[in-house]
C-alpha cells in the first residue's frame, strides 16, 4: 500500500498523522476486502485551497471540511470485481507500480480544527474521521439516501473504534455527540 501524504499548509497537526493515515487506510482496505495493493493521495491544505478546488471541481465557492476524488466508480461500494473487466481495470491501476489507485482526498486542516472544537474532540479524531470518510468515499460508498448514511457511518464509527480514534471529550451537558462527526 501506498499513500501520497502531502502537507500544503502552515498549521501545526501535533500528532503522527503519518502513521494515523496508514493505520485507517489499512483497516479500511482490510476490512472491505480489497484484493489489490493499494494508493491513496492525502493532501493537507487550507481554506482557500480547498475553496479553491471546490469551486474548480464542483461548482461550489466555498470552504469544505473534505473533498473526495475517486479514480474508479465503484457500483455497488467496494464490489472490486468491476476490476476484473480489462476497460474498467485500465484506468484503475498504476502502471508503474501495478497498484489499485484509489483516488485523491483534500483535507482543510484548519477547518478540522475548528470542527474537532465544535465536536468537542482531538484533532486526530476529527482528522481520521475526515480520512475514513473520505477511503469510504473513493470505494464508492455515498450518504446521499438516509440508507447509505447510516451504512456509512457505521463503517466509519466501528473502524475507528477498533483503531482506538475515538471520541475523547463530551458535550459540556454531559451528552454525547452522534458519530457524523
Amino acid at each position: 500500500m501506498t499513500i501520497n501524504l502531502e502537507n500544503e499548509q502552515e498549521l501545526e497537526i501535533p500528532f503522527d498523522y503519518e502513521e494515523t493515515a496508514g493505520q485507517i487506510v489499512t483497516k479500511i482496505l482490510d476490512e472491505e476486502k480489497c484484493p489489490y495493493e493499494a494508493e491513496v493521495s492525502i493532501t493537507f491544505v487550507d481554506d482557500e485551497e480547498i475553496r479553491r478546488v471546490n469551486r474548480e471541481f464542483r461548482g461550489i465557492d466555498k470552504v469544505t471540511d473534505v473533498l473526495s476524488f475517486p479514480v474508479t466508480q465503484f457500483t455497488p461500494p467496494a464490489d472490486f470485481s468491476i476490476l476484473e473487466d480489462d476497460e474498467a481495470a485500465a484506468d484503475s491501476f498504476d502502471p508503474e507500480s501495478g497498484e489499485l489507485q484509489l483516488g485523491d482526498i483534500l483535507i482543510s486542516v484548519s477547518r478540522a480544527m475548528k470542527q474537532a472544537e465544535e465536536y468537542g474532540h482531538s484533532l486526530k479524531r476529527e482528522i481520521g474521521f475526515l480520512i475514513a470518510h473520505s477511503v469510504l468515499h473513493l470505494m464508492g460508498y455515498d450518504h446521499m439516501t438516509e440508507e447509505e448514511a447510516t451504512v456509512m457511518e457505521k463503517k466509519q464509527a466501528r473502524y475507528l473504534e477498533d483503531l482506538g480514534i475515538t471520541r475523547d471529550a463530551q458535550i459540556p451537558d454531559g451528552g454525547v455527540r452522534s458519530d457524523k462527526h
